[in-house]
């Protein structure tokens, strides 16, 4: 089982990597509480189709190491550059969702682009959506108090109470089974208690408006119509103006657990511009990156 330990305290870190070693590499970042295994509809039938896929699990969540500290998006975005640096990865192009594409945003004005080709936000909370000076209409800060309390005190009934809108169910097209529920809702309560309350606190004091325009790579926006938890209008919208030659798809009933919903478009969606940067990518490839996949090849190396 593959780990790497964290460059801030050594942490361990868990991650997946499917795919051919030597195809166009996307790295995914999920959302509060997930593993990797959220992007089950996206990595699998991408990693098929010959690119390299890797899936992180932040710490705390899923099988990366249970610790108390590190639940600050400097260090989060930290964890993933290090992921990046492990597996000496180049021209990736970085996927994530919900508070992920938080990590993904600090990671690119924090430790800048050398490894990155382009960066695709799904269903992202960045901004920031609680109300503060630079997001004035965001959300009452009482009212994110009030869930936080009810988070903590039954997690289990606040994941089960708010499934149906998270998938948005009662918009056409948005049919989700009671086990696939189950499932996810599981999954989230493997993530400690400090993990999930930690990364909720990212999410509070979150306001990327200053550095979103130093994003310097190609940018992909999914967003649904009927995200609850991160509104199109305080979220995907702003974050599209903010970011220089951002390009925002919106997807008509879309909840934010749209990669469920929507999985086939997303996919498609995420190919497409994996394409694109990979267009960015070819430019600066050379024989001896050929010469060394052909190496892996005989040598019966690969992922």
């Amino acid at each position: 089982m593959p780990y790497y330990e964290s460059s801030v305290d050594g942490t361990r870190l868990h991650y997946v990597d499917h795919g051919p070693a030597c195809g166009a590499v996307a790295v995914f970042v999920a959302g509060a509480y997930l593993g990797h295994e959220m992007w089950e509809h996206q990595m699998l039938p991408l990693a098929e189709a010959g690119y390299r896929c890797v899936g992180l699990d932040r710490r705390g969540h899923g099988r990366s190491d249970d610790v108390w500290s590190g639940y600050d998006l400097d260090t989060l975005a930290d964890d993933l550059q290090g992921l990046l640096d492990h597996l000496d990865l180049r021209e990736v192009t970085l996927i994530g969702h919900s508070v992920g594409t938080a990590e993904v945003l600090r990671c690119l004005t924090r430790h800048g682009s050398s490894r990155v080709a382009g960066a695709a936000l799904v269903c992202g909370v960045s901004p920031g959506i609680i109300r503060s000076e630079r997001l004035p209409d965001g959300l009452d800060p009482a009212l994110v108090r009030a869930d936080e309390e009810s988070f903590r005190r039954d997690r289990p009934a606040w994941f089960t109470r708010f499934a149906d809108a998270f998938f948005a169910v009662t918009s056409a097209g948005n049919e989700v089974s009671d086990a696939c529920t189950r499932y996810l809702i599981d999954r989230c309560l493997v993530a400690t208690p400090r993990a999930a309350t930690g990364v909720r606190s990212v999410v509070t004091g979150l306001d990327l408006t200053a550095e979103l325009p130093a994003v310097d790579v190609p940018v992909l926006v999914v967003h649904g119509t009927h995200d609850t938890s991160a509104p199109l209008t305080h979220t995907g919208e702003r974050l599209a103006r903010l970011v220089p030659g951002a390009v925002l798809k919106v997807y008509e009933n879309g909840g934010h657990g749209l990669f469920f919903t929507h999985a086939d478009r997303l996919t498609a969606d995420l190919r497409d511009f994996l394409g694109a940067a990979g267009a960015t990518a070819a430019t600066t490839a050379t024989t001896a990156t050929t010469g060394i996949c052909r190496m892996l090849a005989a040598a019966g190396i690969g992922g």
